[in-house]
Protein backbone atom coordinates (compact mmCIF):
# COMPACT_ATOMS: atom_id res chain seq x y z
CA UNK A 1 0.00 0.00 0.00
CA UNK A 2 1.57 3.40 -1.18
CA UNK A 3 2.63 5.13 2.39
CA UNK A 4 0.53 8.06 0.97
CA UNK A 5 -3.07 6.34 1.52
CA UNK A 6 -4.46 5.56 4.54
CA UNK A 7 -4.67 2.17 4.87
CA UNK A 8 -7.51 0.83 7.37
CA UNK A 9 -10.37 -0.48 7.24
CA UNK A 10 -13.35 2.10 7.46
CA UNK A 11 -17.18 3.40 7.15
CA UNK A 12 -18.71 4.85 4.21
CA UNK A 13 -21.87 6.33 4.94
CA UNK A 14 -24.10 3.72 4.29
CA UNK A 15 -22.13 1.36 5.95
CA UNK A 16 -22.16 3.49 8.83
CA UNK A 17 -26.29 4.14 9.00
CA UNK A 18 -26.55 -0.07 8.57
CA UNK A 19 -23.97 -0.37 11.53
CA UNK A 20 -26.13 1.62 13.82
CA UNK A 21 -29.08 -0.06 12.66
CA UNK A 22 -27.30 -3.58 13.64
CA UNK A 23 -25.99 -2.34 16.58
CA UNK A 24 -29.16 -0.82 18.05
CA UNK A 25 -31.22 -3.99 17.16
CA UNK A 26 -28.43 -6.13 18.63
CA UNK A 27 -28.46 -3.68 22.12
CA UNK A 28 -30.32 -6.63 24.24
CA UNK A 29 -27.25 -8.97 22.96
CA UNK A 30 -24.73 -6.57 24.83
CA UNK A 31 -26.90 -5.70 28.08
CA UNK A 32 -27.12 -9.73 28.14
CA UNK A 33 -23.24 -10.24 27.95
CA UNK A 34 -22.66 -7.96 30.44
CA UNK A 35 -24.88 -9.19 32.96
CA UNK A 36 -24.69 -12.94 31.92
CA UNK A 37 -21.58 -13.20 33.53
CA UNK A 38 -20.02 -15.71 31.27
CA UNK A 39 -17.53 -13.02 30.21
CA UNK A 40 -15.62 -11.18 32.64
CA UNK A 41 -14.55 -7.42 32.51
CA UNK A 42 -10.81 -8.85 32.09
CA UNK A 43 -11.92 -10.92 29.00
CA UNK A 44 -13.95 -8.52 27.61
CA UNK A 45 -10.82 -6.28 26.92
CA UNK A 46 -8.86 -8.72 25.81
CA UNK A 47 -11.24 -9.33 22.97
CA UNK A 48 -11.94 -5.67 22.59
CA UNK A 49 -8.21 -5.61 22.35
CA UNK A 50 -7.69 -8.41 19.85
CA UNK A 51 -10.08 -7.27 16.98
CA UNK A 52 -8.85 -3.67 17.88
CA UNK A 53 -5.20 -5.16 16.98
CA UNK A 54 -6.97 -6.17 13.58
CA UNK A 55 -8.39 -2.84 12.67
CA UNK A 56 -5.89 -0.57 13.96
CA UNK A 57 -8.24 2.19 15.79
CA UNK A 58 -6.01 4.18 17.70
CA UNK A 59 -8.30 5.60 19.47
CA UNK A 60 -9.77 2.16 20.74
CA UNK A 61 -6.28 0.88 21.54
CA UNK A 62 -6.09 3.86 24.28
CA UNK A 63 -9.47 3.54 25.66
CA UNK A 64 -9.28 -0.09 26.32
CA UNK A 65 -5.65 -0.27 26.82
CA UNK A 66 -6.67 1.37 30.33
CA UNK A 67 -9.64 -0.01 30.62
CA UNK A 68 -7.71 -3.15 30.52
CA UNK A 69 -5.38 -2.28 33.06
CA UNK A 70 -8.24 -0.87 35.44
CA UNK A 71 -10.02 -4.56 35.29
CA UNK A 72 -6.03 -6.29 36.13
CA UNK A 73 -4.50 -7.21 33.00
CA UNK A 74 -1.05 -6.41 33.59
CA UNK A 75 0.88 -4.53 30.71
CA UNK A 76 2.44 -6.90 29.68
CA UNK A 77 -0.51 -9.15 28.69
CA UNK A 78 -2.07 -6.26 26.77
CA UNK A 79 1.63 -5.76 24.91
CA UNK A 80 0.92 -9.19 24.10
CA UNK A 81 -2.31 -8.46 22.31
CA UNK A 82 -1.22 -5.97 20.42
CA UNK A 83 1.49 -7.55 18.74
CA UNK A 84 -0.57 -10.83 18.41
CA UNK A 85 1.35 -13.05 20.38
CA UNK A 86 -0.88 -15.37 23.05
CA UNK A 87 1.06 -17.73 24.43
CA UNK A 88 0.87 -15.58 28.08
CA UNK A 89 -2.38 -14.74 28.18
CA UNK A 90 -5.38 -17.62 29.88
CA UNK A 91 -5.60 -20.68 27.65
CA UNK A 92 -9.07 -20.96 27.79
CA UNK A 93 -9.75 -17.30 26.04
CA UNK A 94 -7.34 -18.17 23.81
CA UNK A 95 -9.99 -19.68 21.07
CA UNK A 96 -12.44 -16.15 21.46
CA UNK A 97 -9.25 -14.00 20.78
CA UNK A 98 -8.80 -16.09 17.77
CA UNK A 99 -12.25 -15.82 16.74
CA UNK A 100 -12.49 -12.14 17.20
CA UNK A 101 -9.57 -11.72 14.97
CA UNK A 102 -10.59 -13.98 12.66
CA UNK A 103 -14.19 -12.26 12.79
CA UNK A 104 -12.38 -8.75 11.56
CA UNK A 105 -10.22 -9.64 9.37
CA UNK A 106 -13.39 -11.41 7.77
CA UNK A 107 -14.93 -8.21 8.16
CA UNK A 108 -18.25 -9.85 10.20
CA UNK A 109 -18.21 -13.18 7.83
CA UNK A 110 -16.33 -15.68 9.87
CA UNK A 111 -16.08 -19.04 8.60
CA UNK A 112 -19.72 -21.42 10.11
CA UNK A 113 -16.72 -24.10 11.25
CA UNK A 114 -14.93 -21.33 13.63
CA UNK A 115 -18.47 -20.17 14.92
CA UNK A 116 -19.44 -23.88 15.60
CA UNK A 117 -15.71 -24.37 17.57
CA UNK A 118 -16.51 -21.03 19.40
CA UNK A 119 -19.65 -22.78 20.72
CA UNK A 120 -17.91 -25.52 21.30
CA UNK A 121 -15.73 -24.25 23.57
CA UNK A 122 -18.10 -21.51 25.37
CA UNK A 123 -21.51 -23.09 24.14
CA UNK A 124 -23.72 -21.41 22.71
CA UNK A 125 -24.80 -18.20 25.14
CA UNK A 126 -21.05 -17.62 26.01
CA UNK A 127 -20.55 -17.28 22.29
CA UNK A 128 -22.78 -15.52 22.07
CA UNK A 129 -21.65 -12.58 24.91
CA UNK A 130 -18.64 -13.29 22.65
CA UNK A 131 -20.04 -11.86 19.77
CA UNK A 132 -21.64 -9.17 21.70
CA UNK A 133 -18.64 -7.47 22.35
CA UNK A 134 -16.64 -8.39 19.22
CA UNK A 135 -19.03 -6.46 17.31
CA UNK A 136 -19.37 -3.62 19.56
CA UNK A 137 -15.96 -2.85 19.36
CA UNK A 138 -16.07 -3.68 15.78
CA UNK A 139 -18.57 -0.10 15.26
CA UNK A 140 -16.03 1.35 17.56
CA UNK A 141 -13.34 0.73 15.68
CA UNK A 142 -14.82 1.90 12.44
CA UNK A 143 -16.25 5.14 13.83
CA UNK A 144 -12.41 5.95 14.76
CA UNK A 145 -10.77 4.87 11.71
CA UNK A 146 -13.22 6.90 9.88
CA UNK A 147 -12.70 9.75 11.88
CA UNK A 148 -8.66 9.21 11.18
CA UNK A 149 -9.89 8.86 7.34
CA UNK A 150 -11.14 12.48 7.60
CA UNK A 151 -8.37 13.76 9.12
CA UNK A 152 -5.69 12.04 7.00
CA UNK A 153 -7.67 13.37 3.86
CA UNK A 154 -6.78 16.54 5.49
CA UNK A 155 -2.78 16.09 5.73
CA UNK A 156 -2.97 14.71 1.92
CA UNK A 157 -3.70 11.30 2.39
CA UNK A 158 -7.02 10.09 1.43
CA UNK A 159 -8.61 6.75 1.87
CA UNK A 160 -9.10 5.29 -1.18
CA UNK A 161 -12.85 4.15 -1.94
CA UNK A 162 -14.17 7.20 0.36
CA UNK A 163 -14.48 10.76 -0.24
CA UNK A 164 -14.95 13.80 1.84
CA UNK A 165 -18.27 13.65 2.19
CA UNK A 166 -19.35 10.36 3.10
CA UNK A 167 -16.81 11.08 5.85
CA UNK A 168 -18.89 14.40 6.63
CA UNK A 169 -22.03 11.95 6.86
CA UNK A 170 -20.37 9.64 9.14
CA UNK A 171 -19.14 12.07 11.66
CA UNK A 172 -22.99 14.34 10.98
CA UNK A 173 -24.53 11.17 11.59
CA UNK A 174 -22.92 10.41 14.43
CA UNK A 175 -24.01 13.89 16.23
CA UNK A 176 -27.45 14.11 14.87
CA UNK A 177 -28.58 10.74 13.48
CA UNK A 178 -27.37 8.23 15.97
CA UNK A 179 -28.96 10.08 19.21
CA UNK A 180 -31.91 10.13 16.94
CA UNK A 181 -32.00 6.56 15.72
CA UNK A 182 -31.28 5.78 20.21
CA UNK A 183 -34.28 8.16 20.93
CA UNK A 184 -36.44 6.48 18.80
CA UNK A 185 -34.95 2.82 19.51
CA UNK A 186 -35.70 3.60 22.99
CA UNK A 187 -39.55 5.17 22.40
CA UNK A 188 -40.45 2.31 20.58
CA UNK A 189 -42.36 -0.56 22.80
CA UNK A 190 -41.35 -3.37 23.00
CA UNK A 191 -43.39 -6.79 23.04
Amino acid sequence: MDARTFSRRIFTYRSFIQAIDDLLARLPDLKHAARGGRVSKAFSERIMLAVTQVNGCRYCYWGHSLAALKAGIPQDQIDAIISNEFMELPAEEVPALLFAQHYAETEGHPDPEAWDKLVEQYTQEGAQDILAYIRMITFGNLWGNSFDALLSRFGGKPAPNSSLLSELGIIFGSVVILPFKVVVYFLKPRT
